[in-house]
């Protein structure tokens, strides 16, 4: 059975950064595309970003384009999502989940479509 846990979320000034970390038990990520998603109070969901598993070929949304940053560490069983020049629109609840994203040729791009995905870490951006 597939848990992920996020973690590294937090209260940030606009500007400031953070890196949100999502370990998995039960199952080697290395075998699995890993994306970002999140959800701001009152708003639908966002994807944010995706990894692509063995190729490492990575996906964001515009929005966060040039200041977040995905990367995975098989060996620890762990994705991370550095996220830096923080903005008040980037308050949301965090989540990873497995999928989130599909190749198809040459291109990869953001399906929605997770397997699993954990319980979230909150990200505040607020002064």
């Amino acid at each position: 059975q597939v848990q992920l846990v996020e973690s590294g979320g937090g209260l940030v000034q606009p500007g400031g950064s953070l890196r949100l970390s999502c370990v998995a038990s039960g199952v080697a990520l290395e075998y699995y595309d890993i994306g970002w998603f999140r959800q701001a109070p009152g708003k639908e969901r966002e994807g944010v970003s995706c990894i692509r598993q063995r190729y490492g070929t990575t996906w964001y949304a515009e929005s966060v384009k040039g200041r977040f940053t995905i990367s995975r560490d098989d060996a620890k069983n762990t994705v991370y999502l550095q996220m830096n020049s923080l903005v008040p629109e980037d308050t949301a609840d965090y989540y990873c989940g497995t999928g989130g994203c599909a190749s198809y040729s040459g291109s990869y791009y953001y399906t929605g479509q997770f397997g699993s995905w954990g319980q979230g870490t909150q990200v505040t951006v607020s002064s």
